[in-house]
């Protein structure tokens, strides 16, 4: 079992950029597929980015792509979220997530067994 902390949000205006980085426990990093999950206020949570263990395919949603990237360094457990034109739409807590086993293009969007505990972005207009 793992931890997952998150660190790296904050305030910032629309156009600008924030890195989320998630640190996480454990030995077993490099078998997890990690993701990133966020929730607005007043709405369902969502996902927002995967990547695998390997870090070989990264999926996104649809809100995102082309302007946040997913990647991980697996010889310091961390994965990060790079967040690049940052619009009011994208103020939420942002979860980082992890996956036991396999992930894939099927599961990518579901089935997380561990969650951290979240960080705030706000993205002011």
């Amino acid at each position: 079992q793992g931890q997952l902390v998150e660190s790296g949000g904050g305030l910032v205006q629309a156009g600008g950029s924030l890195r989320l980085s998630c640190a996480a426990s454990g030995r077993t990093f490099g078998l997890y597929g990690m993701g990133w999950f966020r929730q607005a206020p007043g709405k369902e949570r969502e996902f927002v980015a995967a990547i695998t263990r390997s870090g070989s395919s990264t999926y996104y949603s649809d809100s995102v792509k082309g302007r946040f990237t997913i990647s991980r360094d697996n010889a310091k457990n961390t994965v990060y979220l790079q967040m690049n034109s940052l619009k009011p739409d994208d103020t939420a807590v942002y979860y980082c997530v992890a996956k036991v086993g396999a992930l894939t293009s099927g599961n990518y969007y579901r089935g997380y067994d561990y969650w951290g505990q979240g960080t705030q972005v706000t993205v002011s207009s």
